[in-house]
């Protein structure tokens, strides 16, 4: 059922804290809401739209808000119908897969190891299954990451996520998406930290670029090496696990893989 219109008024209202990023703020407020009784579970959480308005914020920041809640199973997104809650029982959430991940319990090394098991195979899927509306909208998408300013922090994250988000929606594979979502908190926090120069910027950018290039020509092997290494490059960054060997571009490629435009030189 919908939420109590009722209790929607200055309660809504963010706390100002600029030392903390915005999602995390919408989602404390949303945690709020839920325990003090004004969400309840079965609850039809407002539109997004209308979310966003009663709270200030834009859309991109509220998804991610969101996304942090569905992580933990506090949350959940029905096709066609919007946002529900799900669960009421904060305190048992962390018994959870979904709880153990926001908590961050898995290392970062495990956590952008299988961030690039998901994509890396999203991306073989999306050459053969993305339409070309999806595929202009991927480069529509990276140049707005193109646009961001290096020293807006927030930007370079939500434009970056969104290109991502959007290769994965690409692969047509419902449950490889849900997987990934789980993930999306841990790798946004982890992005801001990394701080990258311009020169990095750009060189992501061109990498997104190169695996739109690839996607348009079906070719999943190509696909599949232009994102690994894409992503291989923020995993050699903050990866910082010495117990075990580093993963390398062979370990999600086969040696024997050639692209298509390689296979015909």
């Amino acid at each position: 059922m919908p939420a109590d219109e009722s209790h929607l008024g200055e309660s809504w209202s963010l706390s100002p804290d600029s030392r903390r990023p915005l999602p995390e703020l919408i989602e404390q407020k949303l945690r709020e809401q839920i325990i003090g009784g004004t969400l309840k579970a079965g609850d039809r959480l407002p539109t997004e739209p209308e979310l966003a308005r009663k709270l200030d914020v834009a859309r991109s920041s509220l998804r991610t808000a969101l996304q942090r809640l569905q992580l933990q199973g506090i949350v959940e997104v029905r096709r066609g119908l919007g946002w529900y809650v799900r669960r009421t029982d904060l305190a048992a959430v962390e018994e959870h897969l979904e709880g153990r991940l926001a908590a961050r319990q898995f290392s970062l090394t495990d956590l952008l190891e299988v961030r690039i098991a998901l994509e890396t195979t999203a991306a073989s899927l999306a050459a053969v299954r993305a339409g070309d509306g999806e595929l202009d909208e991927l480069a529509k998408l990276n140049r707005r990451y193109q646009r961001a300013p290096v020293d807006d922090v927030q930007e370079m994250i939500e434009s970056d996520e969104e290109f991502h988000s959007a290769l994965i929606r690409a692969s047509h594979n419902e449950l490889l998406e849900q997987m990934y979502q789980t993930l999306v908190p841990g790798l946004q926090d982890c992005k801001r930290h990394a701080h990258p120069s311009r020169e990095v910027h750009n060189r992501s950018a061109n990498e997104h670029e190169q695996v739109v290039w690839f996607l348009r020509r079906h070719d999943e092997v190509g696909a599949k090496s232009a994102m690994t290494t894409h992503l291989l490059g923020l995993y050699n960054d903050l990866a910082t696990d010495d117990t075990k060997p580093k993963a390398t571009l062979s370990t999600y490629v086969g040696v024997s893989d050639n692209p298509i435009w390689n296979k015909t030189r």
